[in-house]
């Protein structure tokens, strides 16, 4: 009986099992030479010449045109990995592909994939409890861990050889914007400057606003400024019906005019009597409102990102008026200095010298566009990671040791597990010496070699002993600097876990083509799902040659 559409296809047991495994193994293969210091770098070009140089794992696969659906199950795990800690998405990436590889092996072997997840779900409760147990203790007061933490995330990208500089900029920045309700690193507003180099690259306790001043006639600067913040336009509101008026005599009309022009004085003189120096506006500015606010020798900026005036509000201590009638001397907030400088041959606004500022903004600069999109990934990266840190109080040493010491007890776990789960807490354990050998493989030092030392450390209880990509010898991480935070590697191997044990669980998949044709209703909804299903399992071959060309 034939059940499904001529153009459906449908795949099921070991081949959609091994089909799937592959997809995910080639996503992984395809970044994984990125990791590390001594990782390599990707070039994207999309079909227009747009061109992306970049470490980053989660960028190179969201920049790739990835289509099958098993694969893009992997790319949801870099994502994941980037929303919840900002670092570590190569590392879960290629986690998630070893734990299909070793899965494969012990499918082959019959064992049965149910077996597979549930003795992997152990070992990841198992080396989040060990994980826990080694983390190190990190206080807000602790700067120089910070700084190295913030260090670390750059390690291996284009902003390495500056990292001293740029680590103390993410750790002034992350503390400045904190508060009691916690960090929220949208509040660090990140300006790129091409021009210049990335010593160059500096922080500003508070907003830069990419505008310039909208009359020539008002001053440069302001200092010890007020400021008006407006999410409303400095115009002759428009009726909202229209209305058509006659006019008989040109006194009428000059009557209009007149009422117009007194209706933006008044606008003007209520932003002066409550002591305004300087207004951001969200919406238009009237050019008789930009005469009169030039003549009282006010600042004045226009069509400001309402992202801009949140941040001009938190740094400032202001509030965003929606309307300008409603607004008061208590609204206004303050500046030392609101100025228009050239920045790399742009003209930006500089809200600086502010009290307490809780929105700050990093200037990063770059001799290429290239080199600045990268050092913004890189400072993310870092951002997101030092916010961590501060959230969780618990950091891990770097440079394989938490994999390798992970490796080794879970080896140990598994003798303690009954049954061919057993097997799986094996497997899980030895994906997780990938983290080491790769670093190995990508530093030019031999794998092998390098495990042995680092097993062969761990073994004797130092639990901090990693690889130095440098110098190819295993130091102590910890003495060395190279930290990062422990949600790093839980979340990775977390969502690797998950990620990897749906992909295992699939036994049947069906390409269809478009079931949407002559249904209507909830069906056509249902429908959608594998019709893009479909076009999805086409492009695999795409993938896997792509995998190959990275």
């Amino acid at each position: 009986m034939i059940i499904l559409g001529e153009d459906s296809q449908r795949t099921s047991g070991q081949d959609a099992q091994s089909m799937n495994i592959t997809a995910g193994k080639a996503v992984a293969e395809a970044v994984r030479t990125t990791l590390g210091p001594k990782g390599m770098d990707k070039m994207l070009v999309d079909s227009g010449g747009q061109v992306v140089v970049t470490n980053d794992g989660v960028t190179i696969l969201k920049e790739m045109d990835i289509d099958h659906p098993a694969a893009n199950m992997i790319v949801e795990v870099s994502e994941t990995q980037e929303d919840e800690v900002g670092d570590g998405t190569t590392t879960a990436v290629i986690i998630a592909g070893e734990l299909l590889d070793q899965a494969e092996e012990l499918l082959e072997s019959d064992v049965h994939a149910t077996t597979i997840a549930q003795g992997y779900r152990q070992a990841a409760e198992k080396a989040k409890e060990v994980l826990e147990d080694n983390a190190i203790e990190v206080t807000e007061d602790d700067r120089e861990t910070l700084t190295k933490i913030a260090a670390t995330a750059m390690t291996g990208k284009g902003a390495e050889s500056a990292k001293d500089l740029l680590s103390e900029l993410v750790v002034d920045a992350v503390l400045a914007v904190k508060d009691e309700d916690g960090i929220d690193t949208n509040n660090v507003s990140i300006e790129k400057v091409v021009g210049g180099t990335i010593d160059n690259s500096e922080l500003v306790e508070g907003v830069i606003v990419d505008k310039e001043r909208v009359d020539e006639n008002m001053p440069y600067a302001v200092e010890d400024a007020n400021i008006a913040i407006l999410d409303d336009a400095l115009e002759v509101r428009e009726t909202e019906i229209d209305a058509e008026v006659n006019v008989t005599d040109p006194d009428q009309l000059q009557q209009f005019l007149d009422q117009e022009e007194k209706q933006l004085k008044e606008m003007v003189d209520k932003l002066v009597d409550v002591g305004a120096d300087a207004v951001f506006v969200g919406d238009g500015i009237d050019d008789m409102a930009q005469h009169y606010l030039a003549k009282e020798g006010i600042l004045a900026v226009r069509r400001a990102k309402s992202s801009d005036l949140k941040r001009l509000a938190r740094a400032t201590g202001g509030r965003v008026v929606s309307s300008l009638d409603d607004i008061e001397a208590d609204d206004l907030g303050f500046a030392g200095s609101v100025g228009q400088k050239d920045v790399g041959g742009d003209e930006r606004i500089f809200v600086e010298d502010v009290e307490d500022a809780k929105s700050v903004t990093l200037i990063l600069r770059g001799g290429t566009e290239h080199v600045v999109d990268e050092l913004e990934r890189a400072i993310e990266d870092s951002l997101g990671v030092v916010r961590t840190t501060l959230e969780d109080g618990k950091v891990l040493p770097g440079g394989g040791a938490p994999e390798t010491e992970l490796s080794l007890q879970l080896r140990e776990f598994a003798d303690s597990v009954g049954g061919r789960e057993q097997l799986a807490v094996e497997a899980f354990a030895e994906a997780l010496d990938i983290i080491p050998r790769t670093l190995a493989e990508n530093a030019g030092l031999d794998p092998i070699d390098s495990l042995v030392d680092l097993r062969s450390r761990h073994d004797g209880g130092e639990f901090a002993a990693g690889l130095d990509a440098y110098t190819g010898e295993v130091i102590d991480m910890e003495e060395e600097g190279v930290v990062e935070p422990l949600r790093v590697k839980t979340q990775a191997i977390e969502s690797a876990t998950e990620a990897a044990v749906m992909i295992l669980r699939i036994d049947d998949v069906i390409a269809a083509g478009d079931l949407s044709g002559g249904q209507t209703g909830g069906d056509d909804d249902d429908g959608g799902a594998p019709g893009g299903m479909g076009g999805g399992m086409g492009g695999m071959g795409g993938m896997g040659g792509m995998g190959g060309a990275m």
